[in-house]
């Protein structure tokens, strides 16, 4: 839309890529699954339900506002693609190259990886893992120590863009946009959850840590703005799949926001046999969205339900464990 990204905007890595061998591409292939958004909401959402204060001084808004962080860096790069409009690499259009010594279970697999449809600027997987990553890092801040945790993170983040450019669907310019993207939307949605490091603040303690007193719902919020943002430029310039990726933007940050109002961040984990059936509904919910996409209602109230669902749970989950132990005892 702006002109400002060019079409054509290669710096001759395609040129490069071409000369790997076929098991190298093959391998980033898989390693570009770290990024996938279903990988990552997964992630997040068992770090949210299951961590405990070995991880973080306060695991429940520690994970709440990682899930907010990546929620704002998807809806940046819906309003990116959106605004820029510009395409991918030719190679991603296909047809795909497979190599002919991958089984013929793998062939569909790696066809689906190498060629991919939609806008190219931002690479959405690198700015989602830069924010994933990079936000589980800063906020699990009792887990390893802060040296390995940011390496590991980087090193992750960066191995995802990498991956992106060597499966050829996408330049170079678009995953290093991607990670800084990411991290950019990681310290604002860290700024706007209230974390002490970010805003140059000692209001924490030293024993409760960074994470006592975050507030993810404005991140959620605005998420949720952001993404009308990426709707309403989506609708203008006629980009069908973008509509429907900020609306999810929209159902995504209002149903975080929403859920949160039910929890006081203070919750204990969520036990196993309340995850697994929660599990089970909104991988559900989650599912029936994408499938009815050509809906956009339904996708924005299935999407919405689904994230109220895993945000709440910890504080649902206090509620019914105890009948379900005293069922148990019974």
């Amino acid at each position: 839309m702006t002109g400002l990204v060019a079409a054509e905007r290669g710096i001759g890595e395609t040129g490069l890529v071409d000369a790997l061998p076929e098991f190298v591409v093959v391998a980033f292939a898989a390693v570009t699954h770290l990024a996938d958004p279903w990988f990552l909401f997964a992630l997040l959402a068992v770090g949210y339900w299951f961590a405990s204060e070995g991880v973080a001084g306060s695991p429940r808004r520690a994970g709440a506002t990682a899930v907010a962080a990546v929620t704002c860096a998807y809806a940046a790069t819906a309003l990116g693609k959106a605004w820029f409009a510009v395409p991918r690499p030719p190679g991603a259009m296909g047809p795909a190259e497979v190599p002919t010594w991958l089984p013929a279970l793998l062939s569909g697999w790696y066809e689906a990886q190498v060629l991919s449809d939609g806008f190219g600027f931002p690479s959405g997987h690198a700015t989602g893992g830069a924010a994933a990553y990079l936000a589980l890092a800063l906020l699990y801040d009792r887990f390893w120590t802060d040296r390995a945790r940011y390496l590991a993170a980087g090193a992750v983040a960066v191995a995802v863009a990498v991956s992106r450019v060597v499966i050829e669907v996408h330049y170079l310019v678009d995953v290093l946009a991607g990670l800084a993207v990411g991290a950019g939307t990681v310290a604002v949605a860290l700024w706007l959850a209230g974390d002490p490091r970010v805003r140059r603040s000692a209001s924490a303690t030293a024993a409760a840590g960074p994470t006592a007193r975050l507030n993810p719902a404005p991140a959620f919020l605005l998420a949720a703005v952001v993404s009308a943002g990426a709707l309403a430029v989506a609708v203008a310039g006629g980009h069908t799949g973008e509509v429907v990726e900020a609306g999810i933007g929209i159902a995504t940050g209002a149903g975080g926001a929403i859920g949160w109002r039910f929890v006081d961040g203070d919750e204990p984990a969520v036990p196993v046999r309340v995850a697994v059936p929660a599990l089970a509904v909104t991988g559900g919910l989650w599912v029936g969205a994408y499938a009815l996409a050509d809906s956009l209602p339904v996708t924005l109230v299935a999407t919405t339900a689904a994230v109220v669902a895993v945000v709440a749970l910890p504080a649902l989950a206090e509620r019914v464990e105890p009948s379900l132990r005293g069922s148990g005892e019974a």
